[in-house]
C-alpha cells in the first residue's frame, strides 16, 4: 500500500483527507511563508507548497507527500493569518459583502523517484453583509487566530459566506478533486467516489466538480 505523507498540521486537511480512506502520516513542513517580490497571490501558494513538499522529501521521508498552501486575496493583495484580534477585525471588515479569491495549491511528490505535480484552486467567495456585533462574537471565539482571511467557512456560529458557488473544499484548504486529478496524474487511483463522499462530508452540493475532473 502507498505511504501518505501530508506535509500539514492543519486539522481541517486532515479531515478531508481522511475521506479517501488511505492510512497517512503527518509530516512537518515549516518554510517561509514570505510572498516574493512581484509573484500574485496565486503564484505564492504554488511556491509555497512546492517548497513543502521538497522540504519533507529534503528529510528522508519515503512516501507520496502531499502538501498544500492556501490565502486568501482581495483586490489582488493576499490576506494572511491575523497577526492578533485587531488584524482579524480589519480583514473580515474588509470582506463583508464582498467577493474575494481562495487559492489552494496542492504538490505531490514522490520522496524517492523525485517526481512532482502541482495544481491550483481557485474560488471566488461570496461574504454576505455581517454585523459588528457577530464579528465581535466571533473574534472571541478565537477561531479566525489561525486562519488564512481571518475566517473558516464551516464555522457553526459564523456562516460568513453566502451563495457560494465553486469549491467548499478548496475553501477548507484542500480542495479534494483537484487532488484525485493530480493522484491520476501519478497513476493513483483513489477508492471512494470523490465527490460523493466530499458532498456528502460537507453538506454541500457541489456545482463544479465534473468540470474539474474533466480538466488534466
Amino acid at each position: 500500500m502507498t505511504r501518505f505523507l501530508l506535509a500539514s498540521g492543519s486539522p481541517r486537511r486532515r479531515e478531508l483527507f481522511a475521506l479517501f480512506g488511505w492510512p497517512f502520516d503527518i509530516a512537518s513542513a515549516d518554510v517561509d511563508e514570505s510572498p516574493s517580490s512581484g509573484e500574485t497571490p496565486a503564484q505564492m501558494v504554488v511556491r509555497l507548497s512546492q517548497a513543502k513538499a521538497l522540504k519533507v522529501g529534503s528529510e528522508g521521508m519515503e512516501g507520496i507527500i502531499l502538501a498544500a498552501d492556501t490565502t486568501v486575496s482581495l483586490d489582488g493583495i493576499p490576506l494572511g493569518k491575523p497577526a492578533d484580534e485587531a488584524d482579524a477585525w480589519r480583514i473580515l471588515c474588509a470582506l463583508r459583502a464582498r467577493t474575494h479569491q481562495v487559492h489552494t495549491a496542492i504538490t505531490l511528490m514522490d520522496a524517492r523517484a523525485g517526481h512532482m505535480l502541482s495544481d491550483l484552486a481557485t474560488t471566488d467567495v461570496p461574504m454576505r453583509d455581517y454585523g459588528d456585533d457577530e464579528i465581535a462574537a466571533y473574534i472571541a471565539s478565537g477561531d479566525p487566530l489561525d486562519k488564512a482571511g481571518a475566517y473558516a467557512i464551516q464555522h457553526d456560529g459564523f456562516h460568513p459566506v453566502a451563495g457560494l458557488r465553486g469549491c467548499f473544499a478548496n475553501v477548507m484548504g484542500l480542495p479534494l478533486c483537484h487532488l484525485a486529478r493530480t493522484l491520476r496524474g501519478m497513476d493513483i487511483e483513489p477508492p471512494v467516489d470523490v465527490p460523493a463522499v466530499c458532498q456528502s462530508h460537507l453538506r454541500y452540493e457541489c456545482p463544479v466538480f465534473a468540470e474539474i475532473l474533466r480538466e488534466t
